[in-house]
């Protein structure tokens, strides 16, 4: 039961770590909230919820594993270093991937209601 507790008081200290040192991720949070916000407002349907929080938790994700993936990269090559810029680009291509299909969730979910809305003060 110790093991399990530090395990989530060392994942509780590497958010911390990432909210502290990482602007984008204080960003997808801010953007995150929005769209919860945003949901509850429009009183979007279980199914779409599933999708919008499946949606956060990917990219929030994403943005830890960069972060790490930059850590360990910066501590194991300080200086410039090709392979090592390779290594950050292509982890900041999976957060923007996921941003971007975030982004097409939140299309599909939330444009069809604001059109609605839009349309009845037209």
């Amino acid at each position: 039961m110790k093991r399990l507790i530090a395990s989530f008081r060392y994942a509780g200290q590497g958010l911390r770590t990432v909210f502290r040192s990482e602007t984008n991720f204080r960003i997808h949070l801010a953007a995150s909230l929005m769209v919860i916000i945003l949901g509850y407002i429009l009183k979007i349907a279980t199914l779409e919820w599933v999708a919008i929080s499946l949606s956060i938790g990917l990219v929030i994700s994403m943005e830890c594993l960069n972060s790490a993936v930059e850590y360990l990269a910066d501590f194991v090559s300080p200086e410039k270093n090709e392979q090592i810029k390779k290594v950050k680009d292509a982890a900041a291509a999976a957060v923007l991937i996921s941003a971007l299909a975030s982004i097409g969730v939140g299309l599909l979910i939330f444009a069809p209601k604001m059109w609605s809305i839009v349309k009845l003060y037209l």
